[in-house]
């Protein structure tokens, strides 16, 4: 898990959210120089919106911020950067809120589990092996292959609670 953000961000008052960027940043130097893949100053500024806060952030909510700092940003630039973060793990996608997180476990594999709080739209990401081998398993005992998972769960955090 990222170092910075921890299980308990929802309890988590001193939270440095510039250092968590910054490790987010650094992560991603990583696995793009790792793969030989270009990380452009507008994928990086991307990475940089979504990991601002800890809350799902919409494409075109990114496309609105970009265009203020340069004012030809237009969609396919965006999405396409998109696509690239999430090909690389750097970020995921809420599928339900049809919008992007920063990825806490970017550095190795893993399936996307997320914590969200109906109230704050705080997240907290997880990783489970033991949710996703029983969906696996029951998947497989149905007859179903698994395309993909990712494990939305809606509650209240404690702060809002």
């Amino acid at each position: 898990m990222n170092k910075i953000l921890e299980k308990n961000l929802f309890q988590n008052r001193d939270h440095n959210h510039q250092a968590c960027i910054s490790e987010a940043l650094d992560t991603a130097n990583k696995i793009c120089s790792a793969h030989e893949a270009r990380f452009t100053p507008i994928r990086r500024r991307i990475l940089e919106l979504i990991w601002k806060s800890h809350e799902p952030v919409l494409a075109y909510d990114l496309l609105r911020i970009l265009r203020r700092e340069k004012d030809n940003t237009e969609p396919p630039t965006v999405y396409r950067s998109l696509d690239f973060l999430m090909e690389y793990n750097l970020i995921h996608k809420i599928e339900s809120l049809n919008a992007y997180v920063g990825c806490s476990y970017a550095h190795r594999p893993h399936i996307g589990q997320f914590l969200i709080c109906t109230e704050c739209n705080q997240f907290v990401e997880i990783d489970s092996s033991k949710i996703s081998k029983t969906i696996l398993t029951e998947a497989r005992q149905s007859g179903f292959e698994v395309a993909s998972q990712t494990v939305e769960i809606y509650g209240q955090c404690p702060k809002c609670r």
